[in-house]
């Protein structure tokens, strides 16, 4: 894993969070993903998997996960 080039999600209003998302694409095809909090656990899917989740967040499938639920202040 220490070969890999990872990238972090960063929030675009300079917020610091606890933990950020990285992504890696290795040398063997795959993408790699982990938290900056727990850098061992590592999950990893295919390209085209990961580029079918990327077109679905463009296309606002997952929207419904970004919002606050009913009765939490927001």
């Amino acid at each position: 894993m220490s070969e890999l080039e990872w990238l972090r999600a960063e929030p675009e209003d300079g917020e610091e969070l606890e933990s950020y998302l990285e992504v890696a694409a290795g040398p063997d095809g795959m993408i790699y993903m982990r938290e900056t909090s727990d850098p061992d656990n590592v999950v990893v899917t295919t390209q085209a998997k990961w580029e079918a989740f990327l077109l679905g967040i463009k296309a606002g499938e997952f929207d419904d996960f970004a919002e606050e639920p009913p009765g939490t202040g927001g």
